[in-house]
This record gives structure tokens, sequence and C-alpha cells, in this order.
């Protein structure tokens, strides 16, 4: 009897032993714990530009692996063509129009450190949420979310208000002004609007004050003081968007301290590098978030001397090698730090690359592969399709390809999900969770509808429609461009998201992505039987869409975009904002 009980438990209890000994490593399990987070996102990159996305030109190795070992995704799209409300979406989940990140404007971006607007203090971001949880949380690299509101030390759309423990970059984003040898960029039409303002409220004042000496006007002292005062600080802002956008802009910041002013962009990359890499190693003992928001590759394209004249594309090609090789770095201490297998490592760029971009012949701005359009070119593909690459060894399969529609604003609850916190329940949030998808568990992304907005104005919508496999778009607005290459507005710089520089399309263009992903070839009634049946489809997502949005101050309105002297960081005594704080530091060598 007792040798025939220990037969029976000895029957259930050898399964149990094996089935524990065949479990996948704590790596695959690890899902339900806290894995680190590595965010890389690249400036301007267009999807073709990369290798594993299809250029021969270019040598990205490192990025290349990430897809070898990881999940290469193959629709992945930026919520606007922009730098600023791109990241506003990234970092919160949710469309920039939610947070009055989206310009009613011209002025699509922040335009100044020392300007007012920025992410508003009650949005969420995730990094906020991973701070809860426990995770150490750090930015390096570029902002460009704005950084005081009232006062110049208030601080209130600064990383560390949004939930980073650690800042080190640049608040702005690179632009050609911060190169002294290079053809300033800054919007020229800003700058006689600064310049018109200065002369009326200059000669308002004069008026005013020969009224009061000679007595054909009553005007206050107080009141002339206050005229004088405006008609200097106009003088300064438009005097500064001349000779001094570069101490204004390119400064460079270490959490809310000014260390450059302006920046010393010949070691702009070491100082970005050794950042990154001093942040695992000193929080490699509990869970970390790493967001490394590149410069490259955006202009003026900062590139060191060991990598100049290497690509076969000129300086911008020599760019994204430059930036190709640092991410490489960055995975290489993960490997050295043994959390390789407990690290989910991210990278994709903001937006697409910048046709317009160039000087002489030569390109200075990225290529869009296949796809249509670019950087700041409402819905067309070139702009909003970016790369798209996950790895996380033993959780996400290896080589693997998904096409599938998803976002960037999916990281927000793909990574809050990770660390075990839970989504705001007060507001809409527009990403969808990513792990499901990425893991092979469910064939389809949540997503059905995308929406593509060009600042407040909707160009263009997406339906993936799943039963049949077809991914529907539709363009409302189209901006105006010259047809070179993928096309360009290059007169204007920008191409517009409003006004004779557009067109209003009725009916809509329609395009089926899965057979026309160049949106080459426009459907019509008569071409595309479904037509009509999308078309209301899509109208009534859109009225859906809109009943979910509610009115919020717009960031980017003129007011909160000019610049306002007191709300410029300054390192010193303003206006003489000058300091080097880096320059004593000895950089390791990389």
């Amino acid at each position: 009897m007792i040798w025939q009980l220990t037969s029976y438990w000895t029957s259930l209890v050898t399964p149990l032993i094996f089935s524990l000994l065949l479990q996948p490593p704590l790596t695959q399990l690890s899902i339900i714990t806290q894995p680190n987070i590595v965010l890389l996102m690249a400036d301007d990159l267009g999807i073709g530009d990369v290798g594993c996305y299809g250029n021969d030109t270019i040598r990205t190795p490192n990025i290349d692996q990430l897809a070898k070992e990881g999940v290469k995704l193959t629709q992945h799209i930026a919520a606007a063509p922009l730098c600023t409300p791109s990241r506003a979406a990234f970092l919160t989940g949710r469309y920039p129009i939610r947070s009055g990140m989206d310009a009613i404007n011209n002025y699509r971006v922040i335009f100044w450190n020392g300007g007012s607007g920025g992410l508003p203090p009650n949005e969420t971001t995730f990094a906020k949420i991973l701070q809860q949880q426990g995770y150490s949380t750090g930015l390096i690299g570029k902002w460009h979310q704005g950084v005081n509101c009232e006062s110049r030390n208030d601080h209130c759309h600064h990383p560390l208000n949004h939930g980073f423990d650690y800042f080190y970059g640049m608040p702005f984003t690179l632009i050609s002004d911060c190169q002294p040898n290079e053809t300033p960029e800054m919007d020229r039409a800003f700058r006689r609007k600064l310049w018109l303002s200065t002369q009326m409220i200059g000669l308002v004042t004069l008026t005013a004050a020969l009224g009061r000496l000679t007595g054909l006007i009553s005007v206050r002292w107080k009141m002339l003081i206050c005229l004088a005062g405006f008609s200097l600080l106009f003088f300064i802002s438009w005097f500064s968007s001349y000779g001094f956008v570069r101490y204004w802009n390119c400064i460079m910041m270490r959490n809310h301290e000014v260390t450059e002013q302006p920046m010393v962009t010949d070691r702009t990359t070491s100082l970005i590098l050794r950042e990154s890499i001093s942040f695992i190693e000193r929080n490699k003992h509990k869970p970390f978030l790493l967001f490394l928001s590149f410069l490259h590759s955006h202009t003026p394209l900062l590139t060191t001397e060991k990598f100049l004249g290497r690509s076969h594309h000129g300086l911008y090609g020599d760019n994204v090698e430059e930036m190709d090789w640092m991410v490489g770095q960055v995975l290489e201490v993960i490997d050295k730090e043994g959390l390789k297998n407990t690290t989910l490592v991210y990278f994709a760029s903001d937006h697409g690359g910048w046709l317009e971009r160039q000087e002489g012949k030569r390109q200075l701005g990225g290529w869009n592969g296949i796809y249509r359009g670019g950087k700041a070119m409402g819905g067309w593909e070139g702009g909003i399709r970016v790369p798209g690459i996950f790895r996380w060894p033993g959780v996400l399969p290896a080589a693997t390809v998904i096409d599938e529609p998803t976002s960037l604003m999916d990281i927000y609850p793909t990574v809050v999900h990770l660390a075990g916190g839970v989504l705001p329940q007060d507001r809409v949030i527009d990403g969808r969770d990513l792990m499901p998808l990425l893991r092979g568990t469910v064939e389809h992304s949540e997503h059905e509808f995308l929406f593509h907005y060009c600042g407040i104005h909707l160009h263009a919508v997406r339906w993936h429609q799943k039963d049949s496999g077809a991914i529907w778009k539709a363009h409302y607005v189209t901006p105006v461009f010259r047809p070179l290459g993928a096309g360009a507005c290059y007169d204007r710089g920008f191409c517009p998201c409003f006004g004779e520089g557009v067109t209003h399309h009725d009916p809509p263009l329609l395009f089926d992505l899965s057979r026309d992903p160049s949106e080459a070839k426009p459907l019509s009634p008569d071409t595309e039987p479904l037509f009509d049946t999308v078309i209301r489809k899509m109208g009534r997502a859109i009225e859906e869409h809109r009943r979910t949005l509610t009115p919020v101050p717009e960031q980017l309105s003129v007011y909160n975009v000019v610049w306002k002297p007191w709300l410029q960081p300054c390192c010193g005594t303003f206006p003489f904002c000058w300091c080097d704080k880096e320059g004593d530091n000895k950089l390791a060598n990389l």
C-alpha cells in the first residue's frame, strides 16, 4: 500500500518537477516585473535612412542588429510631422491637439527657450508614472517642450517637472544658428514682425514722451516708463534674433542649471554619450528609464571629425553613421552590465526626413524611402512613417517583422503597463499597449483609425479594415509642393497647414496603402467600388473623434511662442548670459 501511494505521488510530482525545470529563464517571465527601459529617438531621421529599412548607402549596423534581435515595425506612425507636437504626443500618449501642443498659426514648434508655451504641467508623461513606480528616470539630449511659464525659475515645462529625475541636454533643439559659420535658420518673417513691433512701440513711446514734455498730451510718467520698457524689450528681442539667437536658444542644461551658454558644439556628442552611459551605470541596481533623445540627425548635423567623410551620403550620412555608433555604445554598456535580458530597448525617429534642407546641390535632410512627402507635410506618409524597433531578449521574438499600424503614442501605455503603473483615468489616452502584438499573442494592432493632423487642422485619416487587410487612407487637405523627388515646399522652408499653400479635396484623395504605400495613384468611385462606403465610414470616425476633443489653452499661440526676456534661461546676470561650466571637465575617451 505504501509502495502504491509512493508510486502514485511520484507519478504526479515527477512531471511537475520536469515542467518547472523546463520553464523559461527569469527574463522570459520578467514581463510581470519592472524591466529597464531605454528609449532611443533620432531627430528628423527618415525611414529610408536605416539599413534594415532598405538603405544601402548609409551603414547602420547597430540599429540593424537591434532589428535582428527583436521586432521591426513597418507601419510605425508619428502623431505629427514636426518635432514639438510629435514629441508631446510621444510623452503623453495623446494627440498633441489634446494638450494644446499643436499650432493654430504658422509657428508650429517651440520657437524660443524664453517663450511661455510648452507641455502643460497638468499633462502626465510616462516618465511621471514610472517615477511613481520607483523607476530612476533620465532624459539625455533634446527636449523642445518648453522651459518656463511666468518667471525665469518656475521651470513649469522643464523635464524635471514632467517626471524625469535627471536631465542633461538641450531644452530647445538644434538649429543652424547654433553654428557660427552656418546660415541662420530662425524664421525671417518672425524677425520682421519683431522689428515692426519694435518700431511701432518705439514710435508710440517717443510721441507720448514728446507730448508729455510739450504739454500737448496728458500721459503719466509710469505709462511712459512702461512703454519705454516694452520698446527696449522688443528691441532686444529683435536684435537677439539676428545676432544672439545662439546665446538664447543654443544652450545646454544639467537639471535646472545652465552649463553652456552658448553650447560648445564640438563636444556635444561626447558629452551626451558620456551622460547616457553614466546614467545607466549608476542606476543599474534598480529599474530605470533612459530616454536618449539624440540631437542627430537634425541640421546643422553636428558630426565629430572621426566620422566626417566616412559615408557614401555626404555629411548627412556621416551624421547618421555616428548616431548608429552611439547606439552601439549604449547597447555595449547594457551588455557589459549584464542588463541585456532585463532591458527593453526601443529605437524610433520623431518624424520623417526634411526634404527642403539643402545647401546648393547637397542634401542635408533625410530620405523617406518609397514614401511620399516629408517633415511638416501634413498627412503624407514620408513625414509620419518612421522606424520602430523593439528588443527584449527572452520576451520578444527575434528577427520578427510586424506590418500593422502602430503609433509613437503606443509607447506610453506599453511602458506604463510594464512598470506596473495605471493609465490616467481622467483623460483620453490615444496610444495602445503594444506588448500583445510584439509578443505575437494577437494578430492585429488595436488601432482601427489613426488621425493625421497638421497643426490643429485634420489633414488625413487612416482606417485599418482588419477583416480584409486593407489600410485605407483619405487626404482631405494636402500641402502644395513642387514634385521634386518625393516633393517639397522649397520656396517656403516648411509646408503650411492652411491657407493658400494647401489644397482641399472634395471628394478626398483615397489610397489603399496595402496596395499603394507610396500614395502614387488616388482611387476614385470609378476605380474603387468601395470608395463611397470607405469615405462614409471615415466621416463617422472623424465625428466620433471630434466629440472626444475638449478646448485647452493653445501652447503655440503667438503670445506663447514670442520670446520673453524675463523667461530666458541664463547662467549669469541677464542679459550677460555667457558661461562654460563643462570646460574644465575632462571627457572620457569615448
